[in-house]
């Protein structure tokens, strides 16, 4: 059938077509006030038909695999082809034997209820006995496995099986007037024996998220202006993800429309910087088999000692840049794919953070973020703290509310003067948006100072 469909996809003489066949169960459940508010349980199934002719893309999807139905699919996405002969389907070969990055016993989609509303139940008791002033307690757990099967016209029979799942806590705490809310959350493409790793039980998440509702309800106005800025471990690498990873796609340099378009080989950062994608992590987030064009992922060095060595690519970038794909990645079968972001890691070097924190006589410390915004054009961006303190004479000192950070990705990474040698990667919570698709990521970093950065905050000149 796949070889039939594919020399249907090429009948007007496409370059090239794939198949990409999708299976994916989902389900979800939700704990608040001591009951279970929802429970959710879905399944997805389709085909997408790709075509290439040249740079040009031709794609259909349907959700009815019946033969009909997806050869009607196939015809739809041949259209992109000027007619003029049919262009010879290599034979399918057998399936290329790809990684096993995350295979688990059992995934948590096919475990019981039960056993995960346990789970909530544990992380809000947690929450609300961490301290009386913790009012409102929400979890979460959300999962899922995806299967898919991608054939090319080149030969390839490519499989994957992916798990993931995610539990998220909220906690809201109240004094008198004052109201903060606090969250933790974590995961990745692994099972439930997740919570038997230390520092990931329910009540780890459930205590994490009341510790910052509490913490933040003595927060104080944050400053505005120019400041030092040192970057937490782990969650912090959200800012290189949107501020830097981004720019280094290879659609957005294919189109000059990235600010490190035909900038191989120069410096775009400090010294200090090295970031890599690694899509090979044992069950991070963002870890993957093969990509969804087929092809096999490899860590890529995307700036090494400040100089930049390459970008992500897809199949489509891959051909115009002459170099090897293996970052082509879609939301699911109604997609096509485009080169996406897996593991982003700025990789850690000598510094301790003990030293680092020391060295700052007033700054910002920055520990979690909600997300930010990017103009990929020049790099801009604006991201939001949801926990963060300042700095006073090399010491933590009041949380502060309202910290946005502002800046432009290339100057910030120019001004990385310290760098800790304590990389840690972020515990699976992160989802990436691009033109629409939503991926699953992960984002590493160690501690990192920046030397200025502008802070948005409502206390100026304080």
């Amino acid at each position: 059938m796949a070889q039939r469909l594919l020399t249907t996809a090429l009948g007007r003489g496409g370059d090239y077509a794939d198949l990409f066949f999708e299976y994916h169960a989902f389900g979800s459940l939700s704990y608040e006030e001591g009951i279970l508010k929802n429970s959710n349980r879905g399944i997805d199934l389709g085909l997408g038909v790709r075509v290439m002719k040249g740079d040009a893309t031709g794609y259909a999807y349907v959700e009815d695999l019946t033969p009909e139905a997806m050869t009607r699919a196939a015809q739809t996405a041949a259209a992109i082809a000027d007619g003029n002969g049919a262009t010879p389907v290599n034979a399918i070969g057998p399936g290329a034997i790809r990684a096993r990055r995350y295979e688990i016993d059992q995934p948590s989609i096919e475990m019981s209820g039960p056993q995960k509303r346990a789970l909530l139940e544990r992380a809000d008791k947690a929450a609300r006995a961490y301290d009386p002033r913790i009012t409102r307690v929400e979890a979460s757990f959300a999962e899922g496995l995806r299967e898919i099967l991608i054939a090319t016209s080149d030969g390839r029979w490519v499989t994957d099986r992916l798990p993931l799942f995610r539990i998220s806590v909220r906690a809201v705490a109240e004094d008198g007037a004052k109201r903060q809310a606090g969250s933790s959350g974590g995961g990745g493409r692994t099972g439930l024996d997740y919570f038997l790793i230390a520092g990931h039980k329910p009540e780890d998440h459930g205590r994490e998220a009341a510790r910052i509702a509490i913490a933040m309800l003595d927060a104080v106005d944050a400053p505005a202006g120019e400041l030092p800025v040192v970057l937490a471990p782990g969650d912090s690498g959200i800012l290189l993800h949107e501020a830097v990873g981004h720019g280094l796609e290879a659609d957005f340099n294919r189109k000059k429309t990235s600010n490190y378009a035909e900038r191989v080989g120069q410096s775009v950062a400090s010294p200090l910087v090295t970031v890599t994608d690694d899509p090979t992590l044992p069950h991070a987030r963002g870890t993957i088999n093969v990509d969804d064009e087929g092809n096999a992922p490899v860590p890529l060095t995307l700036i090494e000692g400040g100089i930049l060595r390459g970008y992500m690519q897809d199949r489509l970038s891959a051909k115009h840049f002459g170099v090897a794909s293996g970052n082509g990645r879609r939301e699911s079968f109604r997609h096509t794919p485009m080169p996406r972001m897996t593991n982003t890691i700025l990789l850690g070097g000598n510094d301790a953070p003990e030293d680092i924190i020391k060295s700052v006589k007033r700054g910002v410390y920055a520990k979690r973020f909600s997300g930010g915004q990017v103009n990929i054009g020049n790099g801009d961006f604006v991201f939001s703290l949801t926990e963060s303190y300042m700095i006073e004479d090399g010491k933590l000192t009041a949380p502060l509310k309202g910290v946005n950070l502002i800046g432009n990705g290339p100057e910030v990474l120019a001004r990385v003067d310290m760098l800790g040698a304590d990389l840690e990667i972020s515990d699976g919570i992160w989802t990436c948006g691009k033109e629409g698709q939503s991926v699953p990521v992960g984002v590493g970093c160690p501690t990192v100072r920046i030397s200025h950065i502008t802070v948005g905050g409502t206390k100026v000149g304080g």
